[in-house]
């Protein structure tokens, strides 16, 4: 095990459950959201936060805590999206830090994932509620595109999106154990429920292995499932060696896949799921880790995970090798939207 620890930011009064990543006006930024009822946006090339905590989820309905974030190109303007305890989606100017706009909804059940990519030529969020929903926006617009997606029949607390046979598909796990994947295109699901999970499903992830979009699903028994997304199948045997899953995010190494697992434990741990081979351990959270994304700072491929411990960490990925000494690349962008969620509270 190698010390990859690269910053530890420090700022969050709760646990941080959501990370997300993104470059704005050139500079890479992580993206938090937190029990404590705020968003904050990190410096990640010298771990300083960028303004204060940006507030807008608390004391509205509900409580105010932030179980999702993710982010978005919205016309040529960098923004991040974010939801949970309350029934508000905000949307956030990430270079001023200022809403934009009203929430999208207030009437809905509460959000508990979120993950970006675009439709045609329209930038979109696909969120997971509490109420069993997914739903699609029109992040221009402001504005729900048709109507909520209806098949988990309990909390949906994963959400990524990804691209299969030249289409976005948005993949979702719920507290029913299931795994659906819907055809973003006519909003509509794609085959039959993904089955296996034992226990609710409460983080996902996709990638390009081989040129076969594939989907990483983890859940509350410890068990990481890879679904190949054009089958509907199993790509490997589930990989089993963690606590509670609490976050995913994938890279590529070469043509494999690789899943950086975040853990009850407080653990990180890198994987080629494909194998089930281990590539590597991160380790420094006191608490659960709820978040997980990858960047690129300096040159350098970063991982950024948030724990119940309160803390962000940065982890230098720099000669991470899969079995066969191929180096670790990261992926960014929306096509392979990054999905991580809390636990119910």
């Amino acid at each position: 095990m190698t010390s990859r620890l690269r910053s530890t930011l420090t700022g969050h009064e709760h646990g941080v459950w959501s990370v997300a990543t993104a470059l704005v006006n050139g500079r890479p930024v992580a993206v938090t959201g937190s029990h404590d009822e705020t968003v904050r946006i990190w410096d990640l090339s010298d771990g300083s936060p960028v303004g204060g905590p940006l507030v807008g989820h608390n004391g509205l309905i509900r409580n105010g805590e932030v179980w999702s974030v993710a982010t978005a190109e919205v016309d040529g303007r960098t923004v991040a999206i974010s939801g949970g305890g309350s029934n508000l989606i905000q949307m956030w100017d990430l270079a001023t830090g200022r809403h934009l706009g009203e929430p999208l909804d207030e009437g809905i059940g509460r959000m508990c994932a979120v993950a970006t990519t675009v439709v045609g030529r329209r930038s979109v969020a696909v969120t997971g509620h509490t109420d069993g929903m997914v739903r699609v926006w029109d992040l221009a617009a402001r504005e729900q595109i048709g109507e909520s997606l209806a098949g988990h029949t309990d909390w949906v607390e994963a959400v990524a999106t990804a691209v299969v046979d030249g289409r976005p598909v948005a993949v979702t796990g719920s507290n029913d154990r299931t795994v659906r994947v819907w055809d973003l295109s006519d909003r509509m699901q794609s085959g039959e429920p993904f089955t296996g999970h034992t226990e609710a499903v409460r983080a996902a992830a996709a990638a390009v292995v081989d040129g076969r979009a594939i989907a990483v699903t983890g859940d509350l028994d410890g068990t990481v499932r890879v679904w190949d997304l054009a089958t509907g199948q199993p790509v490997a045997e589930p990989l089993e060696a963690h606590s509670q899953v609490g976050a995913l995010t994938t890279a590529v190494v070469g043509s494999r896949l690789v899943a950086l697992v975040g853990s009850a434990d407080g653990t990180v741990r890198i994987w080629d799921p494909v194998t089930g081979r281990p590539i590597d351990e991160l380790e420094g959270h006191k608490g659960m880790v709820r978040g997980a994304a990858t960047a690129v700072v300096d040159g350098r491929p970063v991982a950024v995970t948030g724990s119940n411990d309160r803390t962000v960490r940065v982890w230098d990925l720099t000669g991470l090798v899969a079995p066969g000494g191929v180096e670790l690349r990261p992926v960014t962008g929306p096509a392979y939207g990054r999905r991580t969620k809390p636990a119910a509270p």
